[in-house]
């Protein structure tokens, strides 16, 4: 066995002369301990949130998404386009047309998002089960346009699932100026009618301002007959999603962008990572913070042992060795804190997942979820073993070379 390693082992569990000794190293263990459990279970708080937000977006957002690298519009008959539909990996492929309107009902009128999409779409994606109202999901009948509304939308336009007239939309006609003298000429007007349902995702940035139409009505209301703004995919079950993702990139080139879910989010989940870096690093410091404690608890040590050392002086241990001692101490305190942190942050987030102590409200029902959402990430485990472990040994390098050449 090696010999610093050893005698550090020794010190650490026996008994010191003087008892304060053996409570400052608990304190330090603790304080470690503490910091790395904290470490856990923000990190995964944080990866829960950002999981329930994937799941909100997923109800509505496609799996892949084919959109332009430059420009706004794809081609309906582009040949590459037309490769991708015979890739037998795809479940459903949609053509997918939006842009900016201004609906209009009554006095109340709201600038929105109207989406055009095929009858498909609800096989695309969860839309299915967020409708709500005694409709269904249809966009046309051949004679009719139907419309279906997000849920705060409706509410802004001052409608429910139903509404009795029908819901004009304006936008502006392609490539032209507003007349001033005759600003109505210088849009495309056209209406729908209600399916008797509208959507709820739960995310303010559909609920509030997205319209789905029927592809034809988009392509006619904004004057791109022919022409869609993105190609949604839905790939088949245990179809690895990432090689799918990859073989389309390859296959259509740099004229095209291929986007996972993540991707089309891209501006939301990376705010969610910047907060979970800051969140990281503060508690990171909270650590370095409790590692002092562990060099006040090296140099007691030291004082303590200035007799061991001494003895180990005249059996002919050169500094080095005697140095090496006591930054194993150093590294098994603070080893020690980082394995029972993690341990016990691994519990307490077992707990949380099961029994949801820790609520977000008073009351139920005030919040998507009643209780914080914790989802516990390998890789996360594996960094702040290592954040721990690193930051431990660096701090007491320093202090304990500098205390062995000053106390003994």
């Amino acid at each position: 066995m090696n010999f610093p390693f050893f005698v550090a082992r020794r010190y650490l569990f026996s008994k010191k002369s003087h008892h304060t000794i053996n409570i400052i190293s608990g304190i330090s263990v603790c304080g470690v301990a503490l910091a790395t459990m904290a470490l856990i279970c923000t990190l995964s708080v944080f990866n829960g949130f950002q999981d329930m937000v994937a799941n909100l977006f997923t109800a509505f957002d496609p799996q892949l998404k084919i959109v332009p690298a430059q420009g706004k519009h794809l081609k309906h008959d582009d040949p590459n386009l037309l490769e991708i539909r015979k890739d037998k990996r795809i479940d459903v492929i949609t053509e997918t047309l939006q842009d900016q309107a201004l609906l209009r009902y009554g006095s109340r009128q709201v600038i929105a998002t109207v989406k055009g999409v095929e009858k498909n779409f609800i096989d695309l994606t969860d839309i299915g089960n967020l409708l709500y109202g005694d409709g269904r999901f249809e966009l046309g009948d051949g004679l009719m346009n139907y419309g279906i509304l997000g849920i705060q939308l409706a509410h802004s336009l001052g409608v429910g699932a139903r509404f009795e007239d029908p819901m004009q939309v304006f936008a502006p006609k392609k490539g032209e100026r507003i007349n001033m003298g005759n600003p109505a000429a210088s849009f495309n007007q056209d209406e729908f009618l209600s399916s008797g349902v509208v959507f709820a995702v739960k995310q303010n940035q559909y609920d509030a301002n997205y319209a789905i139409v029927s592809l034809k009505y988009a392509q006619n209301l904004f004057g791109t007959p022919g022409e869609m703004t993105a190609l949604e995919i839905r790939c088949k079950d245990g179809v690895n999603e990432r090689s799918v993702k990859r073989d389309l990139q390859k296959k259509l080139g740099n004229q095209y962008k291929v986007l996972d879910r993540y991707e089309q989010q891209a501006d939301v989940f990376r705010i969610m990572e910047i907060e979970k870096l800051l969140s990281y690093l503060f508690l990171t410091f909270i650590l370095v913070v409790a590692c002092f404690n562990i060099v006040g608890s090296l140099s007691m040590l030291i004082i303590d042992k200035k007799a061991d050392v001494q003895t180990l002086r005249n059996l002919g241990a050169d500094d080095n060795l005697i140095c090496k001692i006591f930054l194993f101490e150093g590294r098994m305190i603070s080893t020690c804190g980082a394995v029972i942190g993690v341990i016990l942050g691994l519990v307490l987030c077992w707990s949380q997942i099961q029994f949801g102590w820790l609520k977000l409200g008073a009351e139920e029902g005030s919040f998507l979820i009643d209780s914080y959402p914790v989802s516990v990430h390998f890789w996360d485990v594996i960094l702040v073993l290592v954040t721990v472990v690193v930051v431990g040994y660096l701090s007491v390098w320093y202090p304990v070379r500098y205390l062995s050449r000053r106390l003994l």
